[in-house]
C-alpha cells in the first residue's frame, strides 16, 4: 500500500500499521479519537491528551529531542511526525529505519488533510471523514468579529507573537481577528516599546508554549492600557488534530465575550 504524506513523500506499508509511534502532540490525540488505541506503542512526554495514555504509553523523549534509542526498541511499523514540530535531523534519522508519515500544517485545508491521510493509513477512514464533516460544519457556522487588530503572544522573555505562515495565524482570521504581525514570518521577537505602536485593540495571552497567567495581563496592559487582554487556552488555536472538533464552540464562547466588551 502506497501513501503520499504532506511533503508529498511516498510510504510505503506491507499492512495496516500495528506499532504506532507518535512524535506530534496534537496528532496523538487524534489516533486515539479515531480509535487505534493499543495500537500506538509510544508517544512524547508533551503528548498530554489523553491522559490514560500520558500516564500508560512508552515516552520517546520531546518533539524536538527524539530519542532514537527508544523509537528503535518499540520496533514501529509507522512513525507519525510533523515538519515543524520535530527536527529535520531526528527524522530523516528514522526515515532511514522506519516508515515515517510527515505533516505539514498552515491552515485548516492542510489539518483537514492531515486527518484524512492519518485515517487512511490507518485504515480508519470513516471515522476520519466523519470528523472531517463536522469540523467543517462547525468552523462554517462561526460568526466572525468584524476585524479586531490583535496580537497573539506565545512567549515571554523574549516575548514572542504568532506571525504569518502560521496555524494560529488562520485560526485568528477564523475568528475575525487581523494579525498586527501578520507581514513578519513564524514567530518573531517583539519588544514592548514596538508593540505600542501597532494599534492593537485585543491582545490574546496563549496557555502554551508559555503558561501565561493574570499577573502577565497587568505586565501588558501598562504598555497598552486602552486594550483588551484576554488569556486563551493555546490548544484550540494551536492543535490541529481532533482538538479541533472543540475549537469552533471555544473560539465563539471567546467571540461572544468580546462582542459584550463591545467589540463588533
Amino acid at each position: 500500500m502506497e501513501f503520499t504524506d504532506q511533503l508529498q513523500r511516498t510510504i510505503i506499508l506491507d499492512q495496516a500499521p500495528a506499532r504506532i509511534v507518535s512524535l506530534v502532540p496534537s496528532q496523538t490525540e487524534l489516533l486515539h479519537s479515531l480509535g487505534l488505541g493499543e495500537r500506538v506503542v509510544g508517544i512524547t512526554k508533551f503528548c498530554i491528551h489523553p491522559q490514560e495514555w500520558f500516564r500508560s504509553k512508552a515516552r520517546v523523549g520531546g518533539t524536538k529531542n527524539v530519542h532514537l534509542d527508544q523509537v528503535r526498541a518499540l520496533q514501529p511499523d509507522l512513525i507519525i511526525a510533523n515538519k515543524e514540530e520535530n527536527t529535520q535531523a531526528d527524522i530523516e534519522a528514522l526515515m532511514e529505519e522506519f516508515p515515517v508519515w510527515v505533516s505539514d500544517i498552515h491552515s485548516l485545508e492542510d489539518a483537514l488533510g492531515m486527518i484524512a491521510g492519518i485515517g487512511a493509513l490507518t485504515q480508519t477512514m470513516a471515522k476520519a471523514v466523519a470528523m472531517i464533516a463536522e469540523i467543517e460544519g462547525d468552523f462554517a457556522a462561526l460568526q466572525p468579529l468584524g476585524g479586531v487588530r490583535t496580537a497573539y503572544f506565545i512567549w515571554r522573555e523574549p516575548w514572542m507573537v504568532a506571525g504569518n505562515d502560521t496555524f494560529i495565524h488562520q485560526m485568528l482570521e477564523r475568528c475575525g481577528f487581523v494579525n498586527a504581525y501578520s507581514h513578519v514570518p513564524r514567530y518573531p521577537d517583539i519588544s514592548l516599546k514596538q508593540l505600542s505602536t501597532t494599534g492593537c485593540e485585543l491582545i490574546l495571552l496563549s496557555s502554551e508554549p508559555y503558561p501565561f497567567k493574570e499577573k502577565h495581563i497587568a505586565e501588558l496592559q501598562e504598555v497598552l492600557p486602552a486594550a483588551n487582554i484576554q488569556l486563551v487556552d493555546g490548544e484550540y488555536f494551536s492543535w490541529y488534530g481532533s482538538r479541533l472538533k472543540g475549537a469552533p464552540a471555544y473560539f465563539s464562547g471567546l467571540i461572544a465575550s468580546l462582542r459584550e466588551a463591545g467589540f463588533q
